[in-house]
């Protein structure tokens, strides 16, 4: 894959240029996006992968949820749906995408969950809806630029800086980094829990924002438990396991693992993996198995698994965090 990128080296160009044609064709006005006068706050990214996007929405849920009925709007990738869709009881993660069947699953009723591709479209149907939202939230809508969110964060990763990348077919960014200049947040992620403040100049010298844009530092935090449907475990007691991803970036959980010293072996699928009936035969067969959230929320449906099937949940913890929540609900209160 790597030769195969450097291969495509001289589509770069092309690309680069495509897209800031198109995002300038924006920012002129000339291609229209629509503004809102209403609270939509739109979590994104400039690359591809996992930069931490689910664990942020669902932070920015728990910060709002007690004084707003908040509304998510994802694309639900790779499900078997189409248009318009509010979550139900009867959902799962093939009719809603993994991720917002993991916001369901977490939140219940105590927010409305949607999914659309179409942007505008589930914004209009959010708002013209009996349930009326107070705030929605726009789930990887960074590139999205028919929708001018109000309040755009920007999330990269502590080991892989945009400002460090380029575009794709090489690189991993999904447009130029100059893009980074609409976000009024930045926030780096998945950044270890011992970071310097050398380390936090060093990291604003590189992302160069501008006077307007806040840059925050995030570390994710593991839980100390593992769960079922039905059953709970703790981790450290756990003697031997096998490892089961399907994400975009699992290095940082199995730094973890590694940490507490634990006896595992680890099958790594690609991002939203969808299992076959042989990998469930062969999943079926271990002893234990330990997934990410997202993960399991593909996997607890199958009956071969549930007795052997556990998740390890994480948050997320946002150094200077009053200064961020400052920042988002005097937005929201706008």
């Amino acid at each position: 894959m790597k030769l195969l990128r450097y291969i495509l080296f001289p589509i770069v160009p092309i690309y680069f240029l495509v897209t800031w044609t198109r995002n300038k064709f924006y920012d002129l006005g000339w291609k229209k996006s629509k503004s809102y006068n209403f609270p939509i706050i739109c979590v994104g990214n400039l690359s591809v992968g996992g930069t931490g996007k689910s664990p942020m929405i669902e932070y920015l849920i728990r910060l709002l949820k007690t004084d707003y009925k908040i509304a998510t709007l994802s694309r639900g990738y790779k499900r078997e749906t189409s248009g318009f869709k509010l979550a139900e009881n009867s959902d799962t993660a093939k009719t809603l995408g993994d991720e917002p069947f993991q916001f369901y699953n977490k939140f219940g009723e105590d927010i409305l969950v949607s999914v659309d591709a179409d942007r505008q479209h589930g914004i209009s149907s959010l708002i013209e809806s009996n349930n009326k939202p107070d705030v929605i939230l726009l789930d990887d809508a960074f590139q999205h630029r028919k929708v001018k969110a109000g309040y755009n964060i920007l999330l990269t990763t502590f080991n892989d800086l945009y400002a460090n990348d380029f575009v794709l077919p090489t690189g991993n960014l999904r447009e130029p980094k100059s893009g980074a200049k609409r976000a009024n947040i930045i926030v780096v992620t998945k950044c270890p829990t011992n970071i310097t403040n050398k380390d936090r100049e060093h990291i604003k010298s590189r992302l160069k924002p501008t006077k307007e844009q806040h840059v925050f530092f995030s570390s994710i935090q593991y839980s100390n438990k593992v769960y079922s449907l039905t059953n709970e475990k703790v981790l450290s007691q756990l003697k031997t396991f096998t490892l089961v991803t399907g994400i975009a970036n699992a290095n940082p959980l199995i730094d973890f693992l590694n940490s507490k010293g634990l006896e595992f072996n680890h099958l790594n699928f690609k991002d939203h993996h969808t299992f076959s009936v042989k990998e469930i035969d062969n999943l079926s067969k271990l002893d234990c198995i330990i997934t990410t959230e997202k993960d399991y929320m593909r996997l607890k449906s199958e009956n071969k698994l549930k007795d052997k099937l556990f998740y390890l949940p994480i948050e997320i913890s946002i150094d200077k965090k009053d200064a961020f929540n400052n920042l988002v609900l005097e937005y929201v209160k706008l």
